[in-house]
């Protein structure tokens, strides 16, 4: 079974780069949201294995795509992707339901890492 994932980021480059990681450790089956609207829109439970959400997206932020998708769905893991600078917010992130999160930039094995740490 392949893992299915939701990449939700409105730069299409970090989009890009997050998909290249993804198939760089054998994931191939990911979604595409080029903002918080479109991910909350996308997500199904069921429907993935994993969400990789950007922080700062217009329409929803990353938090709260997070506490849109845990009304739906309270155990899909949820990757929040930030910068080194909202580190400090992380507490307020996992409290809002994020499972882990990634620091840009971070490298294939940093990204396999995380997705064997939530079965993935």
């Amino acid at each position: 079974m392949s893992t299915r994932v939701l990449v939700a980021d409105d730069s299409s480059t970090m989009r890009k780069i997050i998909l290249r990681s993804l198939n760089a450790v054998g994931v191939t089956s990911a979604v595409e949201a080029s903002d918080g609207e479109e991910a909350v829109g996308l997500f199904n439970p069921g429907e993935f294995d994993l969400v990789l959400t950007d922080w700062n997206m217009p329409g929803k932020t990353g938090l709260e795509v997070t506490q849109e998708i845990r009304k739906k769905d309270a155990d899909v893991p949820i990757i929040m992707v930030t910068t080194e600078a909202e580190k400090t917010r992380v507490l307020e992130a996992i409290q809002a339901g994020v499972s882990d999160y990634l620091v840009k930039p971070f490298t294939a094995d940093t990204l396999r890492e995380k997705l064997e740490k939530h079965g993935c």
